[in-house]
């Protein structure tokens, strides 16, 4: 049994995090920084996005596998404020980078979010952090402990990268379907994500197609370079899709959301 928790054709608005507090381009504001993420949700949830999520991207150099108290603490009080607050009527998300998927269902358990994204849930990957190696069974089972599995009244979903961006496989023989249907069949996961190379990289329609092919049930998301020109031809092929650095001003994945962006590109994918 999986958990959907997504309409068909998920358009879900990316909530980049300023620096938090123990990182070390943190501005000494955290009221500044969780400011910033509210106006963030504010304009996704205004211009329609059907599920947020929110991660603490500006926290680089990123912890390989488990970040520090102060960061769960710093995105547990922020995106209580945006379920509470402001996504009152669509599912909200956490992933916390590079790969602490115990912190993301926590969170998730903390505040009332409803799914999370692990970037390595199963085997392993060469990231700029180092080797990093998937948790699922961990992970799977703090979910169960906590009373979100898939026959619990408050399910939390698990997303889960293959292929992941910002990483290349440790296995010379690797292959990105035997990669997704381990992370299906046996890794649990409630669905994959599938990305470009980097961070607002287009993610190839033939590697969906792959995936799909290797896992035909798989709730399946385009996880990076979704933006108003690709995002039809993206949604042939892909359940959903994460869209953040196309809704930035100016494309600056620094910036703040532009709303105008967000309308136009679901005005766009609402007509798949």
């Amino acid at each position: 049994m999986r958990i959907n928790i997504l309409p068909e054709r998920a358009i879900i608005g990316m909530v980049h995090l300023q620096p938090l507090p123990g990182s070390p381009l943190f501005g000494n504001d955290i009221d500044a920084v969780e400011l910033f993420a509210l106006e963030d949700a504010k304009a996704l949830v205004a211009g329609g996005c059907d599920a947020i999520i929110v991660e603490n991207f500006g926290d680089t150099p990123f912890h390989g596998e488990k970040v520090g108290a102060i960061t769960v603490a710093a995105m547990t009080r922020i995106i209580r404020k945006i379920v509470a607050d402001i996504a009152t009527e669509i599912p909200v998300g956490v992933n916390v980078l590079r790969n602490d998927g115990g912190a993301a269902i926590s969170i998730a358990s903390a505040t009332g979010a409803k799914f999370v994204r692990i970037n390595i849930h199963t085997g392993g990957m060469l990231t700029d952090q180092g080797m990093i190696e998937g948790k699922a069974a961990e992970t799977l089972r703090l979910r169960e402990q906590l009373g979100h599995g898939p026959n619990s009244e408050s399910p939390i979903a698990i997303f889960a990268d293959v292929g992941v961006k910002h990483a290349i496989p440790l296995d010379n023989e690797w292959m990105l379907e035997r990669e997704a249907q381990d992370c299906w069949n046996r890794g649990l996961a409630d669905g994959l994500i599938v990305s470009g190379n980097g961070t607002g990289e287009v993610t190839s329609a033939e590697d969906i197609s792959r995936v799909r092919l290797a896992t035909p049930h798989a709730i399946i998301l385009v996880g990076s370079g979704a933006n108003h020109e690709n995002i039809a031809t993206l949604l042939t092929h892909a359940d959903g899709a994460i869209v953040g650095t196309s809704l930035k001003l100016n494309k600056d994945v620094s910036k703040r959301v532009d709303l105008k962006a967000v309308n136009n590109l679901l005005t766009i994918a609402k007509k798949c």
